[in-house]
Order: structure tokens, then sequence, then C-alpha cells
């Protein structure tokens, strides 16, 4: 079997669309390996990578490009490109032979450079609206009920994790802060009934010791019980 060279930017794509189907070829690669299509599908995303040379008759892996097509939702599509980008540790639209790359393209390296940045900062923006939603949830929840305060302060703390965490193109571990900021809010939330669903439990299970009893009286399961005296039997 022949094989082909996806490249670190394709490869980063594949990992950025997360869970997926198999990539699939939907143009295989003949003789010249490197002019080939797949697909691959995650959810409501669908992943298109296409590989032509550019320059160099394909004499070498570097004369390729990679076409990459991300169809779906905007946000969806924003979110990928956001961890593509902050995994691949370079700009993706860097290429080896700049003006041939354009010429291929039919678009200059700035038109390149706009088009990922936009959906990387479409990306961003989504993230810390969420952010911002769950701190107005939680300012507006402050000094209604004093015993939640301690839940609130925990979510408080994990929506400055998840700022940093914005800051640093680190998209998952803006989820996780999220989840955890959006559980505790739901907890301090009185109008959500957790905490008074659980105190309800906690009431419910804890039964007083002096209501156990420790022994049970089992006499007159003793008196039913025939004696047979086997001492004197050889």
């Amino acid at each position: 079997a022949g094989k082909v060279f996806l490249g670190d930017v394709a490869q980063a794509a594949l990992r950025a669309l997360g869970p997926h189907d198999p990539p699939r070829f939907t143009e295989q690669p003949g003789y010249d390996e490197q002019r080939w299509e797949l697909k691959s599908n995650a959810n409501d995303l669908t992943l298109t990578i296409t590989s032509r040379e550019y320059w160099g008759f394909g004499l070498f892996a570097i004369c390729f490009l990679n076409k990459i097509e991300i169809s779906g939702p905007l946000a969806l599509r924003a979110r990928c490109v956001h961890d593509l980008v902050a995994s691949l540790g370079r700009d993706p639209w860097e290429a080896s032979w700049l003006r041939r790359f354009e010429k291929a393209s039919g678009c200059d390296s700035s038109q390149h450079k706009d088009a990922w940045e936009s959906l990387v900062a479409r990306a961003r923006e989504d993230m810390g609206e969420e952010v911002n939603q769950l701190e107005d949830a939680l300012r507006a929840l402050r000094g209604a009920d004093q015993s939640a305060e301690g839940v609130l302060d925990a979510a408080e703390l994990a929506l400055e994790e998840a700022k940093a965490a914005l800051a640093d193109r680190n998209a998952p571990a803006v989820e996780r802060a999220l989840g955890r900021a959006s559980s505790a809010i739901i907890e301090a939330d009185p109008s959500t009934g957790v905490r008074s669903t659980e105190r309800m439990a906690q009431r419910s299970t804890a039964v007083p010791s002096a209501q156990k009893p420790e022994a049970v009286d089992a006499k007159h399961l003793l008196d039913e019980v025939p004696f047979v005296d086997l001492s004197e039997e050889e």
C-alpha cells in the first residue's frame, strides 16, 4: 500500500475535529501519491482535505499544498480552526514558496491570514461571551443566600481559570472551567431547588443512633429449638 503525507496542518485539522469518523479517500492516490482527496465527519462538521502540487512537479513533499475545507455551523467551524491554530505552534498560512502558493491558491498571504484569524477571533468571542453570561448570573446571585456564598466563590474561581485558559488559547481548559462554574451557579440558584433537594435528602437519610436497635430479642426462637443431650452416649 502507498503512503500519503498529510502534513502538520492537515493532521492538526483532524485532531481539532474531535471525535470523528475514520477519514475516507474520495479521490484515491494513484501513481502520484500526493494527489488525493479525503473527507471526515464529526457531528455537524465535514472536513475535506485536497492535496495538489504547486511547484517542483511534485518531486518533494513540500511541493504540495493541502486545501482544507470545513463545512458546518460557523461557531463550530471557528472553534475547530481555533483549536487547530493553538495546537500547531506556527501560522498555518505559511508556505515554503510564497509566490507560487499565492498563485496556486488565488489569494495573497494577507487574505489567507485574515481568513484564519477571523475564525480564531470568532471562537474567542464565543467563549468570552459564555464567560460574561456566567459572570452576570453569578453577580445576580450574590447576597441572595448567605449559605450559598461558598458555592459562588467556587464559581468565581472557575471563571477566573476560564479567562486565564482563554488567554492561553486552551479551549478544552476553558470548557472544563466553564462547566465547573455553571454547575456551581446552578447549585447556588434557589430557583433550581438543587440545594434544598440535597438538604432534604440528607435529612431523610440521617437516622438518630438511638432509633437503631443494637440487638434483636430472639428468646422465643430459642424456646422452639429442640434440645438433645448426647453427653452420655458412647
